[in-house]
């Protein structure tokens, strides 16, 4: 999340919602009182939130009449308010390119590729190469915060980035482009060989162009 995203959505209700459940997971009662809302309104953003999967019951806490549900922050909020990865990312990945040759970081960084893509496997169906490059290009677009389209060329498909989620990283260090490439050889399966081609100048692209392997 961009610094000024989140600025916004920490000044709106459920931002400050969410600043409180950082601190403790809290009842409506407890979270109307400490903003000065009405219960109504803050039972109204609970649900959206609730159902957009950004908090969750954690259990019920004693009440002066009935018990109360308590609600705490997922921890997919949690992660996506937090400034911490991208430069703790950018430094782990410059301290190991320091201190390996380019060929073993390759290596490396093609295998954290593969590890990552099994995780997210089971987001590709089992269908034609055409269909499995559309799934995986959402998967990009989903799991990383990618914004990346399919191309339909002549003998092959390109999944072509509009930007690069990891942008930070790959003007430096090209082998994070092939994680991503590593990525997409665990999606699409057997039946598909995948070429980065991604552009890294100032505003670098994501560029992966698939071919059917023999």
């Amino acid at each position: 999340m961009s610094l000024r995203l989140r600025h916004q959505f920490l000044e709106s209700p459920r931002g400050r919602i969410a600043t409180l459940l950082r601190r403790s997971a809290l009842t409506v009662d407890e979270i109307a009182s400490a903003l000065a809302l009405s219960h109504n309104a803050v039972r109204v953003q609970l649900m959206a939130m609730e159902r957009d999967g950004l908090v969750r019951r954690q259990g019920t806490r004693r009440g002066p009449t009935r018990p109360s549900a308590v609600y705490e922050l997922t921890p997919e909020l949690d992660q996506l308010l937090s400034r911490a990865y991208v430069p703790l990312l950018t430094h782990l990945v410059s301290a190991l390119a320091e201190r390996t040759t380019p060929e073993e970081f390759d290596r490396v960084m093609r295998e954290a590729g593969r590890g990552f893509g099994r995780e997210l496997v089971a987001l590709v169906p089992d269908a034609p190469l055409d269909e499995r490059v559309a799934a995986a290009s959402r998967v990009l677009n989903a799991e990383l915060g990618a914004l990346t389209d399919v191309e339909h060329g002549a003998a092959s498909l390109r999944i072509q980035g509009r930007g690069c989620p990891l942008a930070a990283l790959t003007g430096k260090h090209p082998g994070v482009c092939h994680a991503i490439e590593s990525v997409l050889v665990e999606l699409l399966g057997d039946g598909a060989a995948v070429h980065e081609c991604c552009d890294r100048s100032a505003r670098p692209r994501c560029c992966f162009e698939i071919r059917a392997s023999a």
